[in-house]
């Protein structure tokens, strides 16, 4: 399951990143509300992915072998 979380985490990342370079190409073109609502859009992946990357963290400690 841990495996699944990862895999989220990483695709919230992936599509925060597709939406920072979109906000950054409409600032360009001084299109600023677009750039915001792209940038307000990057935040929420971003969240989403810091959650299940946390997620994805304590359930690999809970999967670990007690040390001797």
């Amino acid at each position: 399951m841990s495996k699944e979380t990862h895999t989220k985490a990483a695709e919230h990342h992936e599509n925060a990143a597709e939406a920072h370079r979109t906000a950054a190409e409409h600032h360009d073109k001084s299109d600023h509300e677009t750039a915001h609502r792209h940038s307000t859009t990057a935040h929420e992946h971003s969240a989403e992915a810091h959650q299940h990357s946390t997620e994805a963290h304590r359930r690999s400690g809970e999967q670990r072998p007690a040390k001797k």
